[in-house]
């Protein structure tokens, strides 16, 4: 009976114990109950702080007075601080009693605890989508231009002058050295607050959100901002319907972008969104490829729509300066969107440069044909340099400005020497401007103009060669040779246009200077009477015609006069005295050596007759 006593006793006291520490949880329990109380009316305290804080800050950055903004900065920071605390206390709450299954009410709590932390994520995510909407505004041009590299600023504020076609030696010379400074996208003293926020909701997980506020405040700033430096969506169909001239000033300003978009404004996000997110890799990522999606795509169709266009020899110069540019960016391309979510993004930039390599290439190739079918049907009547000529030789002068590029597109497809590729393509584009020009010569009636058109025209390829980058690629032998095919187009002409009226200095049978016998005199006036017709039928002719080298011109003026002049000479020297004794003598000696050779200065100057050109 004893013993069962002292049990009974053990257990009451047991019993006691127990009821004594429920007591004391249910007080922890109540007290918590309170401590949440407290919790969600310091969360309605921090949105009344909130929001007249907000107020005040859109007010004193409308006064735009530095000390009143940095107050308000350090108001919201204060403010987001105790809620990041509050939230932290939270979430402590709710570890704890999720583990006290067996305590009274502690699913009340964890609830109750939880839906504090909804709000207080509420509270989060409205001012972050506030402060971002906010502080995400578009970047003026001014702005953008003020960021480039003095060589590169428009010289008026237009980005048109600040991108002309064609290279720039300067620019090539500088690029190694040029500095571009970053445009401020977001405050700096910003991004630390915008951090913690995101950080907070991420931890709640609530990352989808953080995604969707980021991405819809900075991918509409980001394309605003291009929308106001000038960027629009074009397609083939767009691009196909423009002037050339129109076409051309926007393909200009797309290389002026795509500089300004990489270099500054992808890079810029990029920055941002690495402090916004760090510790959050994927996350990062994730959101830098949204935020920019859409305007690479908007840079790249353009490209596209060109590259996908007809084909023109006079896009081939544009085709290079847009090659030249997507090389240029490559590889910092690759690294702001080094990304797995900007994989498509980097393959439809790597494509983009390879089709303005491939559309360049044919229209190289294109422009070979067009000269060895060029058709037109321009008649040069006085056998001057045609235009097809000049034009093909400023194309393949102003090709050598892009050398290095042409080197690096050939290699695109052709592991083989560029150099050798390069001088293939201008030796066969020589060949098909003297093979257009040789039935061009055809349409002369005139035999003598047909060589002095070729004369002119050859010509003028050997000396525009010989001044350019040209005649390194093309050698010396090929500089030569052409130069002998000039002289002998020089001497058929001489042949062709004189050898009839030194036939009328010439009488068979009389080829010793004093032999004058069986010469009659009638003969002799018919001679003198024929050279002067002759000659006045080819002085206004040729008078007309053109050769627009003037130390060619003299050479072949002085080339005739070496050939008639003596031979002039030498037939009033014997047979003139037969003449001057008779009647009338001046009628048939109508000129002196010295008339003649006056009278060879105006050959080949392009004067105007009242007879029409021949």
């Amino acid at each position: 009976m004893g013993a069962y006593a002292g049990t009974i006793e053990t257990l009451t006291e047991r019993a006691a114990l127990m009821k004594e520490s429920m007591q004391k949880t249910q007080a922890i329990t109540d007290n918590m109950a309170a401590i949440l109380g407290s919790f969600d009316h310091r969360l309605s305290a921090l949105e009344t702080a909130m929001r007249p804080t907000q107020a005040l800050l859109f007010f004193q950055l409308l006064s735009l007075k530095t000390h009143s903004i940095r107050r308000a900065h350090e108001n919201i920071d204060k403010t987001l601080k105790s809620a990041e605390e509050a939230v932290d206390q939270l979430r402590s709450i709710v570890r704890f009693f999720s583990g006290k299954k067996g305590i009274k009410s502690s699913i009340g709590v964890v609830n109750h605890a939880s839906n504090l932390i909804g709000k207080a994520i509420v509270k989060l995510e409205e001012e972050l989508r506030q402060l971002l909407a906010l502080y995400s505004k578009p970047v003026e041009p001014d702005r953008l231009f003020d960021c480039l590299p003095n060589s590169m600023r428009p010289s008026s504020g237009s980005p048109r002058e600040g991108e002309s076609n064609g290279k720039k030696a300067s620019e090539q010379q500088n690029k190694e050295t040029v500095v571009y400074q970053l445009p401020t996208l977001i405050p700096a003293k910003l991004l630390p607050l915008l951090h913690e926020i995101a950080e907070q909701m991420i931890q709640a997980g609530h990352q989808q959100t953080v995604v969707n506020i980021y991405r819809e405040a900075r991918s509409s700033a980001l394309e605003q901002t291009l929308r106001k430096l000038g960027v629009e969506r074009l397609g083939k169909e767009d691009v196909q319907k423009m002037q050339w001239e129109v076409l051309e000033a926007k393909i200009g300003n797309w290389i002026h972008y795509m500089r300004i978009a990489v270099k500054l404004l992808f890079a810029g996000e990029k920055k941002v969104c690495d402090e916004i997110f760090v510790g959050h890799d994927i996350l990062r990522d994730q959101c830098f490829a949204d935020v920019t999606a859409n305007s690479v795509s908007v840079l790249l169709s353009f490209g596209e729509a060109i590259a996908k266009s007809k084909r023109s020899p006079e896009k081939l110069f544009v085709l290079l300066d847009m090659y030249e540019i997507m090389r240029e960016l490559q590889s910092e391309i690759d690294i702001i969107f080094g990304s797995k979510f900007c994989g498509e993004m980097r393959e439809s930039s790597v494509n983009l440069t390879k089709r303005l390599a491939q559309t360049a290439q044919e229209t190289f190739g294109d422009f070979e044909e067009a000269v060895e079918k060029d058709a037109t049907k321009t008649a040069v009547l006085d056998g001057t340099v045609h235009p097809l000529t000049s034009y093909v030789i400023n194309y393949v002068k102003f090709l050598f400005d892009y050398h290095s590029t042409l080197q690096q597109l050939f290699r695109e497809f052709d592991d083989g020497d560029a150099e050798k590729h390069l001088a293939s393509i201008t030796t066969r584009i020589m060949q098909a401007l003297q093979s257009n020009l040789d039935g061009k010569s055809k349409q002369y009636k005139d035999p003598a103009l047909t060589q002095l058109f070729l004369m002119n025209n050859v010509h003028y390829i050997v000396r525009s060669v010989r001044r350019s980058e040209a005649k390194d690629l093309l050698g010396d032998d090929w500089v030569q040779i052409h130069r002998r095919v000039v002289q002998q187009h020089a001497n058929q002409y001489k042949r062709i246009a004189w050898s009839k009226i030194l036939q009328c200095l010439s009488i068979q049978g009389a080829s010793q200077p004093s032999d004058v016998a069986g010469v009659s005199r009638q003969m002799v006036k018919d001679r003198f009477k024929n050279f002067n017709l002759l000659f006045e039928e080819i002085h206004q002719r040729q008078s007309q015609w053109t050769v627009p080298d003037s130390e060619l011109r003299e050479s072949l003026r002085l080339a005739v006069a070496e050939v008639l002049l003596p031979a002039y000479r030498s037939f009033i020297r014997r047979f003139g005295p037969m003449i001057e004794g008779g009647k009338n003598p001046q009628k048939y000696i109508r000129y002196t050596p010295e008339d003649l050779e006056r009278m060879l200065a105006e050959f080949f100057e392009g004067k105007t007759w009242n007879e029409p050109r021949r």
